[in-house]
């Protein structure tokens, strides 16, 4: 996009960093926006036997797992979904853990075993949603400036100023999770250290046109709790 060989580029919003590349510009989200949540595969929680093998490369999903079930051994596991999949049919591992979003999209929701639910695990900032990127005063950015969806855009805009104000990024373990509900736009997050043992949580609601501030908010109250001193641990490992 810099040296103008592509106008626009798609992206995995839960990927991309809270502050974009100077001179490009993030244009509203659009929608809809994919299913946000994280699901198990291969077994249900309450189903797993203690000590399974549970596959996920995500430090957030490391974290939000052992915080609810500790007795679990974590494997570290790379790769495309299909191959990761596999891996709890080969009997390798017992569950893995991926996001609803994906599957959905390769039509493998027939392999999710449970739904995860995101008021005690809440997905990455922006999962399931994309981010557009064009370059600030292009034609692009002209020509698609009135596309989006803006009750997609307030919802992931809260989660990452949420992010933004933690200092997080995509490899860190920050959940947040915007939604509507009753004409409010509501958020819910969580920072968990890595193994699982200490974790802040913190949920509120505001105005649909103020999701920044309403992500700021809840960033404030996860601070207040100890978030700062959590993520200082992981970023010193």
């Amino acid at each position: 996009m810099a040296r103008g060989q592509v106008d626009v580029i798609v992206h995995s919003l839960k990927d991309l960093p809270t502050t974009v590349s100077e001179g490009t510009t993030l244009l509203t989200t659009p929608g809809p926006r994919e299913d946000p949540r994280d699901v198990l595969c291969g077994s249900t929680l309450a189903m797993l036997r203690e000590g399974a093998r549970v596959g996920t490369g995500a430090p957030r999903r490391v974290a939000q797992l052992l915080a609810l079930r500790p007795d679990l051994d974590v494997v570290p596991i790379r790769g495309n979904v299909p191959g990761r999949l596999a891996k709890t049919t080969k009997g390798s591992l017992d569950a893995v853990v991926l996001a609803a979003a994906g599957l959905n999209r390769l039509g493998l929701t027939p392999e999710v075993h449970e739904v995860l639910d995101p008021a005690v695990f809440p997905p990455s900032p922006g999962q399931g949603a994309l981010g557009i990127q064009v370059r600030t005063d292009s034609h692009a950015a002209r020509l698609l400036a009135q596309t989006g969806d803006a009750r997609v855009d307030g919802c992931v805009r809260a989660e990452r100023a949420l992010l933004a104000e933690l200092h997080g990024g995509c490899s860190v373990p920050v959940g947040a999770w915007g939604r509507l509900e009753d004409g409010r736009l509501h958020l819910s997050a969580a920072v968990t250290s890595v193994d699982g043992t200490t974790q802040v949580t913190a949920a509120g609601s505001g105005p649909v046109d103020e999701p920044e501030k309403l992500g700021y908010t809840i960033a404030g109250e996860l601070l207040a709790q100890g978030a700062a001193e959590i993520l200082a641990g992981i970023r010193t490992t």
